[in-house]
């Protein structure tokens, strides 16, 4: 089966209806990420590639599940299937390679932040840390330490970072402990990322750093996105607002930049 790099995103679009993501509404709009399919006029699967992540829709092809787009630098890849048949798909390819996760997808809903509310959590912040939108001097520091890699590292520039994306740092005597940045923009919104370092996880430092972000986006008319790892991710998004609206599948690999011989 060939594959082919898509240029058109329209001719997938139909694939991944339904699939409230940040990550597929940034590649169907053209504002991040490639896309792969088996034709470029009447697809019958894709795969969309941004960041970590691999989404895979339509009917289900091994040969996609292998494609290893030449945009992927990173050993490390989170597939997330569309289907049972996707499901099957990957652990055909992959073997014990690939690690079966649950994710837990929030409800894209409008209105449904109370800015006094998120205001109030972003008070409690304790005083020996202080507040700072992510500057050069941030996101220039996030691309040297292994924790906060991920929070600015789709933008390859401090430039585009700017120009698209925007983020909060919560920092102790001057270093950044906590990061609530953007994984990646769409057209109105943006998918949040919040990462924190080892020794100060369990303090608070997402819940404050994301509502903060929250107020931000809300600033700028933006919808703030979030889709969470785990049931903790998950615990923080309900406590600024978010509802639950599904669970599903992932895999995490973690050498998928490997070729069997």
């Amino acid at each position: 089966m060939a594959i082919y790099k898509v240029k058109d995103k329209q001719t997938i679009a139909p694939l991944f209806a339904g699939w409230d993501e940040g990550c597929i509404w940034s590649c169907l709009q053209d504002c991040m990420g490639v896309a792969y399919a088996d034709d470029l006029q009447t697809p019958r699967c894709a795969a969309i590639f941004l960041g970590e992540f691999l989404f895979f829709a339509g009917d289900a092809k091994d040969e996609l599940v292998r494609n290893k787009p030449k945009e992927c630098t990173s050993d490390f890849v989170i597939l997330v299937p569309g289907s049972e048949a996707w499901e099957e798909s990957i652990e055909r390819v992959y073997g014990t390679r690939a690690t079966r996760i649950m994710r837990y997808a929030t409800k894209k809903e409008e209105g449904v932040f109370r800015e006094a509310y998120l205001q109030g959590i972003v008070s409690g912040l304790s005083p020996e840390y202080e507040l700072r939108a992510v500057d050069e001097e941030l996101y220039d520091k996030t691309k040297t330490m292994e924790w906060s890699r991920a929070s600015c590292g789709n933008y390859a520039s401090y430039e585009t970072y700017q120009k698209y994306a925007l983020g909060i740092a919560i920092l102790k005597e001057n270093e950044p402990v906590s990061i609530a940045s953007t994984y990646t923009h769409f057209n109105h919104g943006i998918e949040i990322e919040i990462d924190t370092r080892e020794d100060e996880r369990r303090k608070g430092h997402a819940a404050v750093s994301g509502a903060k972000l929250i107020l931000e986006c809300l600033k700028r008319d933006l919808y703030p996105s979030w889709d969470a790892l785990n049931k903790g991710s998950l615990a923080v998004a309900k406590k600024l607002g978010y509802e639950f609206a599904r669970e599903y599948v992932s895999y995490e690999v973690a050498d998928f930049l490997y070729t069997r011989k």
